[in-house]
């Protein structure tokens, strides 16, 4: 490699962190002070015994679940789809639909229920969002979705629980 295609990619590398910052659409992708549901204090760890081991890799360090592995895509009745941590419900039924992807996706999440966050592991920014109470790991947002809002709230299964219309919420863990 010659040295100046070594410097380029250091110089590109040390500027990828500012490109959110340009972007037009950051403050509102950036909504983690907007959220009003009180946060849990419980430590990450302490989930490990509420939840499947799936279930905390996704959660609780930010894994995804295998492409088209949650009985989730098929689920079509009407209900809630809520946190599979804390049961914080995340999402109406109306919203979601078939993206095509693999994983469950939804046009809106419930208003002020997830946070969202830059996220850079693959090098390139995606959007990252979480649940407002617990922080669980959801899934990722993407400007390719339906009209009118273009969002997809990409999700893996195994972070959601769904609760159909005609049953009741559980209480929601501590």
């Amino acid at each position: 490699m010659k040295r100046r295609t070594l410097l380029q990619s250091l110089a590109i590398l040390a500027a990828l962190p500012l490109v959110p910052a340009c972007s037009r659409d950051w403050a509102a992708v950036n909504t983690s002070n907007a959220i009003t549901v009180t946060p849990l204090n419980k430590p990450h760890e302490a989930w490990r015994a509420v939840v499947s081991a799936e279930a905390y890799k996704v959660l609780f360090e930010e894994d995804t679940e295998r492409q088209n592995s949650s009985e989730l895509n098929h689920e079509h009745r009407d209900g809630l789809y809520i946190c599979a941590a804390c049961y914080l419900p995340l999402f109406e039924s109306a919203h979601k639909f078939d993206s095509g992807t693999g994983w469950p996706s939804f046009t809106q999440p419930i208003a002020e229920h997830v946070g969202t966050k830059r996220d850079f592991k693959l090098i390139l920014p995606r959007t990252e969002y979480h649940c407002a109470r617990c922080g669980g790991h959801q899934g990722h947002l993407f400007n390719d979705g339906p009209l009118p809002r273009k969002e997809r709230w990409c999700n893996n299964g195994v972070a959601l629980r769904f609760i159909p219309k005609d049953e009741p919420l559980p209480a929601l863990r501590s």
